[in-house]
């Protein structure tokens, strides 16, 4: 029996990245899978890449707002009779400005993805695990949910927000069967990383992407896969002592 048969996942930013590889893991070992994001055609897309059976579908929500969030849970719960697993992954970069130029608009719709949405997506998710046992919840975070970065402090901010609030909710919930862990990638092969790498140096992104990458031991970004693989492990019943924990996974840059 695969590890995840007759189990289902709730992925947030599931239509691209980080989310649709964990989505292709999950589904891979039988789970059911509800992809959760904003557009609609792009979750088509990744449910048709994932090999759109019933047991992978998707559900389109703005996690910053409470009536969606309880939206997507209730339709998981409609369609698969529960919720086991919540990657709660659902993150925006911001721009790249130092903070006296950072828009104060930008800077709310970092604070609302990043934060505002990981807690709806607890404050909704954990109720519906309750009910059925327990459950594992793997937040999104990042490298720059723990170092400081110059000119990106709204995303800086908003991802050491969620390991605060990680290592807070964990501990209400651990005898309850509910474990809640953080990863935190270095960069990683995707959309969010082309974008940075824009705003780091306009028209010298490769430029960009090289520095980047020099500064990591292991000298290259990772890729989605490999984050995925860590989100797994975290849900899977040989990850049944960790809660509370910060998983990085950063091609060594934690080491520096």
């Amino acid at each position: 029996m695969n590890r995840f048969e007759n189990k289902t996942v709730v992925i947030t930013g599931g239509a691209g990245g980080i989310g649709l590889a964990a989505g292709k893991l999950f589904a891979g070992d039988d789970a059911n899978v509800l992809l959760v994001d904003l557009q609609e055609q792009a979750l088509q897309t990744a449910v048709d890449s994932i090999g759109g059976s019933k047991r992978v579908s998707y559900q389109v929500a703005d996690v910053t707002q409470p009536e969606e969030v309880q939206s997507y849970v209730a339709t998981a719960i409609e369609r698969y009779g529960a919720i086991n697993y919540f990657l709660n992954n659902a993150g925006v970069e911001g721009v790249v400005a130092p903070v006296v130029d950072s828009p104060i608009d930008v800077f709310d719709q970092v604070m609302a993805v990043n934060v505002r949405g990981v807690w709806l997506g607890l404050k909704f998710v954990i109720p519906a695990m309750l009910d059925n046992g327990g459950g594992s919840i793997v937040i999104t975070s990042s490298m720059a949910g723990l170092k400081g970065t110059p000119n990106v402090s709204p995303y800086i901010t908003s991802k050491h927000a969620v390991v605060g609030m990680m290592r807070s909710v964990s501990q209400e919930y651990a005898t309850q069967g509910i474990r809640i862990n953080t990863v935190n990638p270095a960069p990683i092969e995707t959309r969010m990383m082309r974008s940075l790498e824009q705003g780091f140096a306009p028209g010298h992104e490769d430029e960009a992407k090289q520095q980047l990458s020099q500064g990591l031991p292991m000298g290259r970004y990772g890729e989605p896969e490999e984050v995925a693989r860590v989100m797994a492990f975290l849900c899977s019943d040989e990850a049944s002592y960790c809660t509370g924990g910060v998983y990085t996974v950063d091609g060594g840059a934690s080491a520096l």
